[in-house]
């Protein structure tokens, strides 16, 4: 009777801006091992038939918001972990990494690629490795040379996370099975967008990923990836790409060229999800539009400072213009500002009892651009405990709620606004540091701007100092041909 095959399962997971002042550091961290890792994958509890006969290898799996760039000591203690545990475990037949794909670490521009390297020099050549990746990650040289296998979510935002994760290791065990190594090839397309432009609700992203299941319909061709890239990190592997494997050569070279092509044919069509605007502009039209009920709550995206794209997450610009209208300052429209991390602020007042008048200076300690931290008068109206920001309170100034959480968040699910005792369909305004807004708040919202603030993942490319990515690439560059030569492996 054959051998069940052993497969190891591993990774480091964040997205990092490297305009932004944050350093991601251990403590930004959710880190799993041992059967708390197995635990995390749907196709194990219970074992789905394809996985049976499959002898799984928990290594060490880190996972954090996006943020600043890595602190290199921290990134290099997962690692040497994650080798170690590697070779202690002795042969195994491949390995599933688990991934985001647009890592930055203190020292380096190709995180991922340091990374499978250093996992190679331990399992070898022999062994197949799969990757599972986030669309907005980048597939440098050196991963895609490393991997034998590499796919990403389908849908921005993203709701297909497991069934991607659940995907990349089918493909490695049936690959294994199979006892063939994948044909793959790779097309860079050179693009480089903000996931706000690219969301899969709209076109053309949602027509270049219906693609998708029709070209792994071919013979030959098992899997097909489409990664918009990283906007927000100014390295030489940022920009689109789109890589197909198969057990036919021909017929992934084919697909994939295909595919970067219809990639790169869309170029011109791509825009921003919701209308966007300055943050006066934003407010003026939310502010107005708080007479109709039908457009309540109006939500505005603080997109510059999104932690769910690396932002610091206490850029206070969007904040002070809230508080510089009179209709909100005087409560004659309810908003809230949803959030500043200020572990400071949180615990300068958080012991004190809801209702007490506090005075409070918060935000603009990690990203410290204009306005900088600016001063709170107003009362403590509410404390709570969110798993995503730790103590969290709630400070009302005039009919403002300002939420301030002692670690990073992004206010994406409305249980997070109900634990500070706001209901979102009652209240007018919220502007929340975010991109595209997420399934919950699409849903609560009833209409919606996205301001083009200042931050660490400007959407505004253009104003941000770029010095070490490919040129020419798109939108920054308009008038040149595309190379869309495929590589193949």
């Amino acid at each position: 009777m054959p051998r069940p095959l052993r497969v190891a399962i591993g990774g480091i997971h964040i997205e990092s801006s490297t305009f932004s002042p944050h350093l991601s550091t251990a403590d930004d961290f959710e880190v799993t091992r041992g059967d708390a890792l197995l635990a995390r994958y749907d196709w194990l509890s219970p074992t789905q038939p394809w996985a049976a006969d499959v002898e799984w290898i928990p290594l060490v799996h880190a996972r954090a918001l996006p943020g600043g760039a890595v602190d290199r000591a921290t990134y290099e203690a997962w690692a040497t972990e994650l080798v170690e545990k590697l070779g202690a475990a002795g042969p195994v037949d491949g390995m599933l990494l688990d991934i985001h794909g647009a890592m930055t670490v203190v020292g380096s521009n190709d995180a991922e690629g340091e990374l499978v390297t250093a996992i190679r020099s331990v399992l070898g050549p022999e062994p197949f490795v799969s990757a599972a990746m986030d669309l907005h990650g980048n597939v440098s040289q050196v991963l895609f040379d490393a991997c034998d296998l590499l796919t990403c979510y389908r849908t921005a935002p993203h709701v297909d996370v497991w069934e991607t994760r659940e995907r990349a290791a089918r493909n490695l065990v049936e690959a294994l099975r199979r006892q063939q190594r994948p044909h793959k090839a790779l097309v860079h397309v050179p693009i480089l967008l903000p996931g706000e432009m690219t969301s899969t609700r709209e076109e053309p992203a949602r027509g270049l990923y219906a693609r998708i299941p029709d070209i792994e319909s071919r013979d030959g061709v098992v899997d097909a990836a489409i990664w918009i890239g990283f906007a927000w990190a100014d390295q030489p592997r940022c920009r689109g790409a789109v890589v197909v494997t198969g057990t036919d050569a021909a017929a992934t070279t084919e697909a994939a060229r295909e595919l970067g092509g219809h990639f790169w044919a869309a170029r011109d069509e791509f825009a921003f999800v919701a209308p966007t605007g300055s943050m006066d502009e934003c407010l003026d039209t939310a502010l107005a539009a708080a007479a109709d009920p039908a457009r309540r709550p109006f939500f505005i995206s603080d997109s510059g400072d999104n932690p769910g794209a690396g932002g610091a997450d206490d850029v206070t610009f969007a904040l002070e213009r809230m508080l510089a209208r009179p209709e909100i300052r005087d409560g004659s429209r309810r908003a809230v500002f949803a959030s500043l991390v200020d572990p400071q602020a949180v615990a300068q007042v958080a012991d004190q009892p809801p209702g007490s008048p506090v005075r409070v200076t918060v935000g603009g300690r990690i990203d410290s651009r204009d306005p900088g931290p600016l001063p709170l008068d107003g009362i403590l109206e509410a404390v709570a405990d969110d798993p995503d920001g730790g103590r969290c309170v709630s400070v009302r100034v005039g009919g403002l709620s300002v939420f301030v959480t002692s670690r990073r968040m992004q206010y994406r699910l409305l249980d997070s606004y109900a634990r500070l005792g706001v209901k979102v369909d009652e209240v007018d305004l919220v502007v929340v540091k975010i991109g595209y807004l997420e399934p919950e708040l699409f849903e609560a919202a009833g209409d919606w701007l996205l301001a083009l603030t200042p931050g660490g993942v400007d959407q505004d490319l253009a104003r941000l100092p770029y010095r070490n990515v490919v040129r020419p690439v798109f939108p920054l560059d308009r008038d040149f041909t595309a190379d869309l030569a495929v590589v193949t492996g």
